[in-house]
């Protein structure tokens, strides 16, 4: 049997490709432990800078794999339960990574496969990508962190007509939407993704980690909370050799040389 996720390692960035191609991606139980294994796996080594997630085949993936979730012989059980142990521990997982997260969607990213996209730090897509609320379809609530992370993207009129009609978007509409940073053609997606991932690997780890920090907590704080954060973050990163690299560098007229990332958050 194909593995349900392929890893491949391209300098400092782990790509990582959800592998069930003729379910579209699909998620399994199988799927979804390998997944989380591998980003956590991913996010403790200190040389890598930052991770790829992707679909292999036409599509990115599909939510969740309705065959299995059916079966009442099957390892899904209680939706809710099932949501706890998978996609909450997932798209925990890649919000709390020390490393940026970058999702390089290509064809379908439906139901579930749509938020745990817009869980990650950077989303990419290609010209065959469609984005799609599918759950209204069968009777389901937005999950994989939906119903918080849509409003905050593209407004909360936009997110109640997408959650409750199931409409689909296009990567185009997308990316108008505030959902994508950059739409590519599709033959040209990896290596776009791969372009931001050196790009990454150029800046200070330190300064990343600490900035997706600050960034996690803006839309649950008040402005003046925010304040405090950033002042307590900022205090830590000017504490951080990647930083006094990055002032000597400039003072000297030379090109700065970072350090590895830290390992935990």
């Amino acid at each position: 049997m194909d593995s349900p996720l392929l890893t491949e390692r391209v300098g400092s960035c782990v790509i990582l490709t959800m592998n069930r191609s003729d379910a579209l991606n699909a998620f399994t139980v199988d799927m979804h432990r390998a997944l989380l294994d591998a980003l956590v796996v991913a996010g403790a080594n200190p040389e890598v800078r930052s991770i790829i997630l992707t679909g292999a085949g036409r599509g990115f993936c599909a939510g969740q794999d309705l065959a299995e979730a059916s079966d009442p012989n099957g390892p899904v059980g209680s939706l809710g339960e099932h949501l706890e142990k998978t996609y909450n521990r997932l798209v925990r997982t890649i919000r709390r990574l020390p490393v940026p997260v970058i999702a390089a969607v290509n064809g379908v990213a439906a139901g579930a496969g749509a938020n745990i996209a817009l869980a990650c730090d950077i989303v990419l897509a290609g010209r065959s990508a469609k984005f799609i609320q599918s759950f209204s379809k069968i009777s389901l609530v937005p999950d994989s962190g939906g119903t918080w992370t849509l409003p905050r993207l593209v407004g909360l009129q936009r997110a109640r007509a997408l959650a409750l009609l199931g409409d689909t978007l296009n990567a185009e509409q997308a990316q108008v939407f505030g959902m994508v940073w950059q739409v590519t053609d599709d033959d040209a997606l990896r290596d776009a993704a791969l372009a931001i991932a050196e790009r990454i690997a150029s800046l200070p780890p330190e300064g990343l980690k600490l900035t997706k920090r600050a960034l996690d907590t803006a839309m649950e704080t008040t402005f003046d909370r925010q304040l405090d954060i950033e002042r307590d973050l900022q205090s830590l990163a000017g504490q951080s050799a990647d930083n006094k690299e990055a002032v000597a560098a400039f003072l000297e007229k030379r090109p700065p040389v970072f350090g590895t990332q830290g390992a935990t958050r």
